[in-house]
C-alpha cells in the first residue's frame, strides 16, 4: 500500500510539473514531451509525408480554398490566444496548408500548424463553412496539444516515460508510429475514453475558431449528419476512439449558442 501511495504521489508530482493548461478550457493535462522537440519531429515528418504523398499544386482551386480557410482560422487562433494571454503557446508555429489528392475522408494538423486535407473529404464537406469546421477541429487538436498528451501516454506505456530523444534513438520506428497515431496520420489504438474526450474538446474549440474566422458554425451539424449517413457500419461508442455521430451532433447543438457568440460573417 505504501509503495502504491508513493507511485501515485510520483505521478501527481510529474503531472504538476509537466502539465499543460488549455487556454480555451482551463483544463490541465499531461505533456511530457517539450513542444520544441515535437515541432522538430513534426516538420521532418511533414516533409517526408509530402514527399511520399505529393500535394496538389498551389494554383488548384481546392488548394486555394484550403489555404484561405486555414489562414483565416490561423488568425482566429492567434487572436483568441492573445486575448487569453496565452500567445506563447503558439511559439514556433510555422503554419502550412496542403491538399493531397487521395480518396481518404480525413484531415489532420501536426504540431506547429502543419495541415493536410485529403480530397476524399471534400464531397462530404461540400462548402467552405463545413470544411472550416473540419479544419478548425484539426487545428484545435494541435493548439490544445492533444497529440502531446497521447504521445506522452505512449512514451509512458512503451518506454516508461523516457525522453523523446532517447525513445527515438532506441526504437525510432516505434516512436514514429506513436507520433503518427497521436496526430491522426495513421489509425491505431489509443486510450478510448481519453481520445473521445479530446474529440469533444476539439469540436468545441474548432467551432469557436471557425466562427471567429467568419464561418457559420451551424455547418458542423449538417457535416456530421452527412458523415453519419455515409459512414457505413461503425463500432459501438464504447469501443471507438471517437464519439458516436449521434452523441457528437447532440453535443454540437448544445454548444452552438456559445459558438455563435463568436460568429461574425465576413
Amino acid at each position: 500500500m505504501k509503495l502504491f501511495k508513493l507511485s501515485v504521489l510520483g505521478l501527481l508530482l510529474t503531472c504538476y510539473s509537466s502539465c499543460h493548461k488549455n487556454a480555451v478550457t482551463g483544463k490541465r493535462s499531461l505533456s511530457l514531451v517539450p513542444e520544441t522537440e515535437l515541432m522538430t519531429m513534426s516538420y521532418s515528418q511533414y516533409d517526408q509525408f509530402l514527399k511520399e504523398h505529393p500535394p496538389l499544386p498551389q494554383s488548384d482551386e481546392r488548394v486555394v480554398m484550403v489555404k484561405r480557410i486555414g489562414e483565416r482560422i490561423q488568425k482566429s487562433v492567434e487572436k483568441y490566444y492573445a486575448q487569453k494571454g496565452a500567445l506563447k503557446d503558439l511559439n514556433g508555429f510555422a503554419w502550412e496548408f496542403n491538399v493531397v489528392d487521395e480518396n481518404t475522408v480525413n484531415a489532420w494538423c501536426m504540431p506547429g500548424g502543419k495541415v493536410v486535407v485529403y480530397t476524399g473529404i471534400l464531397p462530404i464537406t461540400q462548402d467552405e463553412n463545413s470544411l472550416a469546421v473540419v479544419m478548425g477541429h484539426e487545428i484545435a487538436h494541435a493548439v490544445a496539444r492533444h497529440g502531446n498528451q497521447r504521445m506522452s501516454q505512449g512514451l509512458l506505456i512503451n518506454f516508461g516515460g523516457q525522453a523523446l530523444s532517447i525513445a527515438l534513438s532506441q526504437k525510432p520506428a516505434l516512436t514514429q508510429q506513436l507520433f503518427a497515431q497521436a496526430y491522426g496520420v495513421s489509425t491505431g489504438l489509443g486510450a478510448l475514453k481519453y481520445s473521445r474526450g479530446h474529440e469533444t474538446e476539439a469540436d468545441k474549440m474548432g467551432l469557436i475558431f471557425a466562427a471567429m474566422g467568419g464561418y457559420d458554425p451551424e455547418a458542423a451539424v449538417g457535416f456530421w449528419q452527412r458523415m453519419s449517413e455515409g459512414g457505413g457500419q461503425k463500432p459501438p461508442e464504447l469501443l471507438s476512439t471517437h464519439p458516436s455521430d449521434e452523441t457528437r451532433i447532440r453535443d454540437l447543438k448544445a454548444f452552438m449558442p456559445e459558438a455563435k457568440k463568436y460568429y461574425k460573417p465576413q
